[in-house]
């Protein structure tokens, strides 16, 4: 994966704490894509925000650097009250002029090598629901429905769940 990566000038990386205007720029140029209207104001402080994912001890922001510009991000923690072996990928964006490049596949395949290496099993997270380039993306790479937080009328967000490969457990 290395290899391949270098061949086409991509390195997968932890964020730096300097590089939270750039991460929280291309958190905004992703999310205004599915926002029609625009993207609504509900008061959070992103710089802030992901400012304190980049900072959590327990928690990885992860980025895709191409020719020395982030490109894509995925932040990812256990969520509190959740089983140790349970991760819920909070954050995934790919910059929109990258979409279809294989950046969200080569970040996507990062943290489930993370996953695994934390032995985590599960991995949740939740979509917006006008996101459908998401969705099926997610679904080719093997995320469902989560069983647990069924949809429910009304809901901005359609919750999925991906079983981590090759995690261990009973038998394995």
């Amino acid at each position: 994966m290395i290899r391949e990566q270098a061949a086409v000038g991509r390195v997968i990386r932890t964020v730096l704490p300097a590089e939270v205007a750039t991460v929280t720029a291309l958190h905004a140029r992703a999310r205004a894509t599915y926002y029609p209207e625009g993207v609504p104001d509900d008061g959070t402080d992103w710089l802030a925000a992901w400012q304190g994912a980049i900072e959590r001890p327990e928690g990885h922001v992860l980025c895709l650097v191409e020719r020395g510009r982030i490109v894509g991000l995925a932040s990812f923690r256990t969520p509190q009250g959740a089983p140790a072996d349970t991760v819920k990928l909070f954050q995934f964006h790919v910059d929109p002029d990258h979409w279809r490049s294989g950046v969200g596949t080569s970040l996507h395949t990062a943290c489930v090598e993370q996953w695994r290496a934390d032995g985590r099993r599960t991995a949740v997270l939740d979509v917006h629901v006008d996101n459908r380039r998401a969705q099926a993306f997610y679904a080719r790479l093997g995320w469902t429905p989560d069983p647990e937080n069924p949809p429910v009328d009304g809901d901005h967000h359609r919750y999925l769940r991906f079983t981590v490969p090759g995690a261990g457990g009973p038998g394995e």
